[in-house]
């Protein structure tokens, strides 16, 4: 999580982490991250679109401010992932928050799938 971090200027945050991946894993992980996703852009950081119908009103109402994303750190023993809806526009703005309880069990039901389809045991 250093690489994501560092990009958040290392304030704390909130995340949902599964570690002790195997190297085999990180490659499947990786594989499937670089498809769905792109390629990953700071030290292995990935962007994971926030669907639409998970938006809270202000994110909603901020057109200018969409795409929203979570951020994902992909590590070669872990997977960290930001508990921080933020938009790519803007470093600051009043849309960029904490997840909501919906938008957290979205994305852990997102990585739990995925790890699922993948065959990575958690």
């Amino acid at each position: 999580m250093n690489a994501l971090r560092n990009y958040a200027n290392s304030r704390p945050m909130k995340q949902y982490r599964i570690d002790e991946l195997r190297p085999q894993d990180y490659s499947t992980i990786k594989a499937h991250l670089d498809e769905k996703y792109g390629p990953a852009e700071i030290g292995g950081i990935y962007w994971i679109p926030v669907a639409e119908e998970c938006l809270l009103p202000l994110q909603s109402e901020h057109v200018d401010c969409r795409p929203f994303f979570f951020a994902v750190d992909l590590e070669e023993s872990a997977l960290s992932c930001e508990l921080l809806v933020r938009t790519r526009q803007r470093i600051r703005c009043d849309c960029i928050q904490y997840a909501s309880e919906e938008q957290r069990n979205w994305l852990i039901r997102l990585v739990d799938a995925m790890f699922a389809d993948l065959g990575v045991q958690t």
